[in-house]
């Protein structure tokens, strides 16, 4: 990453507040840029974060708003450099069951997030995606998926401005809000056994460090258009309940027996999830890190990338693995 690309710049967070958000926060703020702008609708959080950050309260400013209001979002982007879009409703069964609200948030909301970019001269707009976008199943992953379409396309929209568009496309983060680790702690200590949908289903996860690692990679070397795909390992997620079960028991010294009770796929899950699709795996690029699929709309030599793609021809990761990660991020 160019060490430079922050350093007296203006950046805005969209959905800051989130653990991504938090986190990124921290790491650029190693960067040495002017200011950091917070903006989320979540005024609790805003105001927790703002007292765990009060060292920083120089470079940082909080703004209650909502991806929804882009008159909001155009105030937001005044002067502001860099922007990481990291705000979307992600719940899958509250996406399933409040299928417009996911529109209005993660597809109408993105391109109020492209427009206002447009509208301010934006150097650059990061998008964060999702795994569940390929050949989804669910309301959330079709949402995210014509999100990243959005923000493809926004590199034609804009004419002739410069502001650059890419996307970054996630498994699941460990440990963020919403993630099965707090979940399976928290059930663990209140209710002495583990819900999962199925022992064998298996997920492409990675560490907040990793994630925030490839938002920056990506947004270095984005020329416009294109979708960054982090090399994630697999995790199943019988081995990950095992593994919590063993550090959340000894970490409190919880001497009965923990058990793990299947309670099969919810509204829109899958078994596996898939990080590209064919086509896409034909005109990625691939790096030692990350693969790099171009814009949709440029012409690119098709051939084959080396590493396989689908989770099934993949070994998930050893528990030891899991549980160092888990330990060396302190997740529980």
């Amino acid at each position: 990453m160019n060490n430079e690309l922050y350093r007296d710049k203006k950046i805005l967070i969209i959905g800051g507040t989130g653990t991504i958000g938090q986190n990124l926060t921290r790491r650029l703020l190693k960067e040495h840029p002017q200011v950091i702008r917070i903006f989320s609708r979540d005024e609790h959080k805003q105001y927790e974060m703002n007292l765990e950050f009060q060292s920083e309260a120089n470079r940082l400013r909080f703004l209650i708003g909502d991806v929804r209001d882009q008159q909001r979002l155009e105030r937001a982007m005044e002067d502001i450099d860099y922007v990481f879009h990291l705000a979307a409703m992600k719940h899958v069964p509250s996406c399933e069951y409040n299928p417009f609200e996911a529109v209005q948030t993660n597809v109408i909301g993105t391109q109020n997030v492209i427009q206002a970019a447009i509208a301010n001269g934006v150097k650059k707009v990061l998008f964060t995606s999702t795994d569940k976008a390929i050949s989804p199943t669910n309301t959330y992953g079709a949402t995210k998926l014509t999100a990243e379409r959005l923000i493809s396309a926004a590199e034609y929209q804009k004419g002739s401005k410069e502001t650059i568009f890419s996307s970054v496309r996630f498994g699941n983060v460990m440990g963020s809000r919403g993630s099965v680790i707090p979940l399976f702690k928290k059930q663990i200590l209140e209710d002495g056994r583990i819900t999962v949908t199925d022992p064998d289903m298996l997920r492409y996860m990675m560490t907040p460090s990793q994630a925030i690692e490839l938002i920056l990679e990506a947004n270095s070397i984005a020329l416009g258009g294109e979708v960054f795909v982090l090399k994630m390992p697999v995790i199943r997620i019988g081995d990950l309940a095992e593994v919590l079960i063993g550090l959340v028991t000894d970490k409190y010294e919880i001497q009965k027996e923990v058990k793990v009770h299947s309670i099969g796929l919810r509204p829109g899950e899958k078994m596996y999830e898939e990080l590209m699709t064919h086509d896409e795996h034909l005109l990625a690029r691939e790096r030692e890190d990350m693969f790099i699929i171009p814009a949709v709309f440029k012409k690119t030599e098709q051939f084959k990338s080396a590493q396989s793609i689908n989770p099934l021809e993949m070994h998930p990761i050893e528990k030891s693995l899991i549980k160092a990660w888990i330990k060396n991020e302190q997740l529980i």
